[in-house]
């Protein structure tokens, strides 16, 4: 028995190929499958505001999903915001040391946007984290990329891993929105459907 029952009459659906969200997913105890959705232009028009940019993601990869009448689609995307900057996933090592190197003592903003879909509906919504690095050093930087290699990242970080345990002196906000999938309030949403 599920606690959300009325989910029952979907087929559940998270789109996602991020180990971290089905981890984050699979806690809430629904009964659901993967899909991964490939080929999506993650292009965000030039004049989106930057806060706006996870949840236009999100709908995006909603929109290439051929929906069926009994499911219930989850997808989501996650950005890193330093400034004026958008950080998504380093292309290589060097890129992510030098985006460690910038979020190095300084706060950021981590956007996750989600976006629910069943035949008949669509719902979304974003939720913000502000997270502080304390300053981190090139050794601890270099260690974490070649061990780690979080080249599927934004920002190229995961904060439950060894850099997160060492360099994260403050959240304000959602953990899980920081790890990829505000879990709180999308539970809240499904309760809805």
């Amino acid at each position: 028995m599920t606690v959300l029952e009325n989910l029952r009459k979907y087929d559940v659906v998270l789109a996602s190929h991020s180990p971290r969200r089905r981890e984050l997913f699979g806690a809430l105890g629904i009964d659901f499958r993967v899909e991964v959705i490939r080929g999506i232009d993650e292009t965000p028009p030039p004049d989106l505001p930057r806060h706006a940019i996870a949840e236009y993601l999100s709908r995006q990869k909603a929109a290439a999903y051929d929906i069926s009448p009994n499911e219930l689609l989850i997808t989501a995307d996650t950005v890193v915001i330093l400034g004026d900057e958008v950080m998504g996933k380093p292309a290589d090592a060097a890129q992510a040391r030098s985006m460690l190197r910038q979020l190095s003592g300084r706060t950021h903003s981590v956007v996750t946007g989600v976006t629910v879909t069943t035949a008949d509906t669509v719902h979304s919504f974003s939720d913000e984290a502000l997270v502080t690095f304390d300053t981190l050093s090139d050794q601890e930087i270099v260690h974490y990329v070649k061990q780690y290699k979080p080249y599927d990242k934004a920002g190229a970080y995961g904060i439950q891993e060894w850099i997160g345990y060492i360099g994260v002196k403050s959240i304000h906000g959602s953990f899980f929105t920081v790890m990829g999938l505000p879990v709180q309030r999308l539970y809240q949403l499904l309760k809805t459907l």
